[in-house]
């Protein structure tokens, strides 16, 4: 079951938390960003295993509410779309990025090659990144046109 709660780490009335069965729920905040789940605490395994793989700057900008859920900032990555991320050196200059994804055209497939000889559909238009300012998510969210139908 679907509902819009409030955020445990913004206080956004914008956070979607999905109940995926009688113990795990997800929540993806809408208003900060940033993504927890269930098992998102202090000395799980989970945690433990996101640790060994996140940036650096994400490690640096997860932070635990007070229900002891750690949040992190969220990564989305939608083909044909684009993607938005968490991007900077560190916490205090830290912003959210968006890219769009552009076809791949004659001209620029040799450039996106894979390693496997075959060529993506999309590549990440990278020349034209915009940044957004870390409570600007959602018009990060906006910019790829990801609310329209």
């Amino acid at each position: 079951m679907d509902n819009l709660v409030t955020c445990s780490r913004c206080g956004s009335n914008a956070c979607y938390e999905n109940k995926i069965n009688m113990v795990a729920k997800t929540y993806q905040c809408f208003g900060c960003g940033y993504i927890t789940n269930s098992f998102m605490k202090k000395g799980s395994k989970l945690l433990a295993e996101q640790m060994e793989t996140l940036p650096n700057l994400y490690k640096e900008l997860m932070g635990e509410d007070e229900k002891g859920f750690v949040w992190m900032p969220s990564y989305i990555n939608k083909e044909g779309v684009g993607m938005v991320f968490m991007t900077g050196t560190r916490a205090d200059d830290a912003v959210w990025a968006a890219v769009k994804a552009l076809p791949i055209t004659e001209e620029n497939k040799e450039e996106h090659k894979l390693k496997d000889g075959s060529y993506p559909k999309f590549y990440m238009d990278m020349k034209n990144i915009k940044k957004f300012k870390e409570k600007d998510y959602i018009e990060a969210l906006d910019f790829l046109g990801l609310f329209q139908k």
